[in-house]
């Protein structure tokens, strides 16, 4: 599982709960860190913030979709914008990624993790051009 969040107090947060619930767990402060990490190790699932600095969560999306290794690891984008622009909400959807918002309880993280990892998300394909 990795986490990708640029505040340090929910990636510590989020880490070790899922420690804790036996999951092996790797973060990241920034999106560039997180996918390098992404492409080190390979998560089975990721969890990542939406609003970061420099590159943004769906940004990273759009890069974790690209590269084949990654394509069809589910993903959940968690943020505190309750008010999404449709765009981007329907973009985060066509990459295959859940939305959640913030604040995300540690029972609510867990139950997200599991469903992120309990079987083969349908793989997602990029759009024809």
């Amino acid at each position: 599982m990795l986490i990708v969040d640029d505040d340090v107090a929910v990636t510590d947060t989020f880490s070790r709960t899922l420690r804790l619930e036996g999951y092996e767990v790797w973060a990241a402060l920034s999106a560039d860190e997180g996918l390098s990490l992404a492409q080190t190790h390979q998560p089975h699932a990721i969890i990542l913030d939406l609003r970061m600095p420099l590159t943004s969560g769906l940004q990273f999306l759009r890069a974790i979709r690209a590269i084949p290794s990654l394509t069809n690891v589910p993903v959940a984008i968690v943020t505190g914008d309750y008010y999404l622009d449709e765009l981007q909400a329907s973009e985060i959807q066509a990459l295959g990624a859940e939305l959640r918002y913030k604040p995300l309880w540690l029972e609510e993280l867990v139950t997200l993790a599991r469903d992120l990892l309990k079987g083969p998300s349908p793989p997602w394909s990029p759009p024809d051009s």
